[in-house]
């Protein structure tokens, strides 16, 4: 089960920087929408996957 935990909390965080990095660079080029979604909303998904995979690494140890 542990293993599993940390293979996911991997996977979340993972997920959750390549849609920082990808909302990022779509406000840098001046996309303020993507998916009818604003970038900073995706930045702000993007943040909350890293902390979730965070603790899940933090809670498989």
């Amino acid at each position: 089960m542990k293993n599993i935990l940390s293979m996911l909390g991997s996977v979340i965080g993972w997920f959750g920087v390549l849609i920082c990095l990808f909302s990022g660079i779509m406000k840098l080029v001046g996309s303020y929408h993507l998916f009818d979604y604003e970038t900073m909303t995706l930045f702000t998904v993007g943040i909350a996957m890293i902390a979730t995979g965070c603790l899940a690494k933090l809670e498989s140890k």
